[in-house]
């Protein structure tokens, strides 16, 4: 696959494999060795970034998603990028299954959450350290600065920030240098372009994670499709109602046309949409089949012209679109 460059130096393959749904969100866990192998296969198809967290797994094993990438990687850990996230930690006190997630960078809990990432991933440092969410009692400066120590220490090489404004952005870039910024973006949650112009200014990568609305513009879904509610997120996200697949068929359609044209999966459009938009975006789709794995990999090699990119903004920014998860929806 080809690459791309996050911030000033870190090469990555041009689509990430975002990790967590082996372990969480989307139905019951992958069972691990099943996991690793598929971890793997995904590195013999030209993935070398790929994205986990701390806090990705299940109640019974909460850490469980950076053990397996760890494990799966192990063999080809100096081929690889890895990135993982700080500064959510599990509320294991409120006595609420699954835990309750609080935002928390003090200092002392970064350093315990970086041990611990090191740990289960099985490596010596971290690719790309991503401050998973703001905390609000914390200052951006004093986050940055322990990113600062922390490199100077040679336990990480790159840090980010994930969901990100432009004044924390900035405040953080003054004092150590982003690499990436890690937000929610796709045809269907397009909010954070606004920052696209404070990213070319400072030389920030953008890490595009749920780039197919969680699945929902592959097309694969449609009326009456059940998710189970214990452990599969989908099942109250509203673009997945009946009303919403109605509401969205144009969408879909616009999709499925383009992709007739060129031959490609209307995932791949997707990918390939905001691929084209930028050099410095790359999308972490995630996939537990080497065949979507293959596809998505494939739309770092669909192209769209200029035009083609303005027609398709031209297009959703008068597209009545029902809600999407992590976003309010929005009528033309």
């Amino acid at each position: 696959m080809k690459k791309r460059i996050l911030g000033k130096d870190l090469a990555v393959s041009s689509v990430g494999l975002g990790c967590m749904g082996f372990s969480h969100a989307y139905g019951a866990p992958t069972e691990e060795r099943e996991a690793v192998r598929l971890v793997r296969e995904a590195f013999e198809i030209g993935y070398t970034f790929f994205d986990t967290a701390e806090v990705y797994g299940t109640p019974e094993d909460p850490h469980g998603n950076e053990r397996l990438v760890g494990e799966a990687l192990a063999p080809c850990r100096d081929r690889a990028v890895i990135s993982t996230k700080f500064g959510m930690r599990f509320d294991l006190t409120s006595g609420k299954v699954p835990y309750p997630l609080l935002p928390d960078s003090r200092p002392e809990t970064i350093r315990k959450s970086l041990e611990g990432s090191l740990r289960r991933l099985k490596t010596d440092h971290i690719d790309l350290y991503f401050q998973h969410r703001i905390a609000p009692a914390v200052p951006p400066e004093e986050v940055a600065g322990v990113m600062a120590d922390l490199i100077r220490e040679g336990k990480i090489t790159h840090w980010g920030i994930s969901e990100t404004d432009e004044e924390y952005l900035r405040r953080a870039h003054a004092v150590c240098p982003v690499t990436a910024v890690q937000n929610r973006y796709s045809m269907m949650a397009r909010h954070y372009e606004s920052l696209f112009p404070v990213l070319e200014e400072l030389g920030v990568g953008l890490v595009a994670f749920s780039p197919m609305a969680n699945g929902f513009l592959t097309g694969r879904y449609g009326k009456g499709e059940k998710f189970d509610p214990r452990n599969d997120y989908r099942a109250s996200m509203p673009q997945f109602t009946d009303a919403a697949m109605e509401q969205n068929r144009p969408l879909l359609d616009l999709l499925c046309a383009l992709a007739r044209d060129k031959g490609a999966a209307p995932a791949q459009i997707s990918l390939a949409w905001m691929l084209c938009k930028r050099p410095w975006i790359v999308p972490i789709p995630g996939t537990r089949r080497p065949e979507r794995m293959r596809e998505n990999a494939g739309a770092a090699e669909v192209i769209l012209s200029s035009a083609e990119v303005a027609a398709l903004d031209e297009a959703l920014d008068h597209m009545d679109m029902s809600e999407v998860f992590g976003v309010s929806g929005r009528k033309a």
